[in-house]
C-alpha cells in the first residue's frame, strides 16, 4: 500500500538530470546572493540545531549524546553568526569586553555609510530575518518543552536563546551606532560647508 510506483513500474534515474537541476539551484543562488557560501552556512547551522533538537532522539536514546551535538551546533552557528556572516552579509561586527571594574563594555565596528548602502539587499534581508525567525522556532520549542514539562531539554532551549540574543541585541546595538555616525557624519559635512560658506562671504565683503 506504498505510495511508489505500481505495477512494476519504475523511474528513471538520469545523472544528467540531477546535475542540471543542482546547477539550476546553484545559478539562482548566485543571481540571488553575492556571497552564497556564506548564506549557506549562515542558515545551515541554525537549520541542524533544530534538527538535532527535534530528531535527536530517534537516531539515540541518550539525552547527553543530544545535548552535545545540538549545543556544538548551537555553539557554531553563533561563532559564524559573529565572526563571518555578519561581517560579510550585514558589513558589521561586535565584541564584548569587560573593563578593569568587571563591568560590560560594548564594541562596535561597522563598514562606512556608503559600503554599507552597496551591500546585497537580499543577504541583509536573510541575515536579519533568519535571527528573528531562529529565536521564534526556539520560543516555540521552550513552550513545547514546559507544557511537556521536558526540563532536560529545556536546558537546551535556553542556552540557544541565550546565543541567539546576544547576536541578536550586539548587531542590533552595532547597526543602531552605524546610523549614530552616519549621522553625526553628514551632520559635520554640513556644518563645514556652511561654515566655508560664511567665511567665503565674509572675505568679499
Amino acid at each position: 500500500m506504498g505510495g511508489g510506483p505500481r505495477n512494476g513500474s519504475c523511474i528513471a534515474y538520469n545523472p544528467d538530470d540531477v546535475e542540471e537541476i543542482l546547477g539550476k539551484v546553484l545559478k539562482m543562488a548566485e543571481d540571488k546572493y553575492v556571497n552564497p557560501i556564506t548564506v549557506f552556512f549562515h542558515t545551515f547551522f541554525k537549520v541542524a540545531a533544530v534538527a538535532a533538537y527535534l530528531i535527536g532522539g530517534f537516531f539515540s536514546a541518550s539525552y547527553v549524546i543530544n545535548f552535545v551535538v545540538t549545543i556544538t551546533l548551537l555553539g557554531i552557528d553563533f561563532w559564524i553568526v559573529k565572526n563571518v556572516s555578519g561581517r560579510i552579509l550585514v558589513g558589521l561586527r561586535w565584541w564584548n569586553e569587560i573593563n578593569e571594574k568587571g563591568g560590560s563594555i560594548w564594541r562596535f565596528e561597522s563598514l562606512d555609510q556608503q559600503s554599507l548602502q552597496q551591500l546585497n539587499k537580499n543577504e541583509a534581508w536573510l541575515f536579519w530575518w533568519s535571527l528573528y525567525i531562529n529565536a521564534g522556532v526556539w520560543i516555540a520549542l521552550g513552550i513545547v518543552a514546559l507544557i511537556k514539562f521536558n526540563l532536560d531539554y529545556m536546558l537546551i532551549v535556553i542556552v540557544a536563546l541565550v546565543l541567539n540574543s546576544a547576536n541578536t541585541a550586539g548587531y542590533t546595538k552595532c547597526q543602531k551606532d552605524a546610523e549614530k555616525k552616519a549621522q553625526s557624519g553628514i551632520q559635520a559635512i554640513t556644518t563645514g560647508i556652511f561654515q566655508s560658506a560664511l567665511r567665503a562671504m565674509a572675505s568679499t565683503v
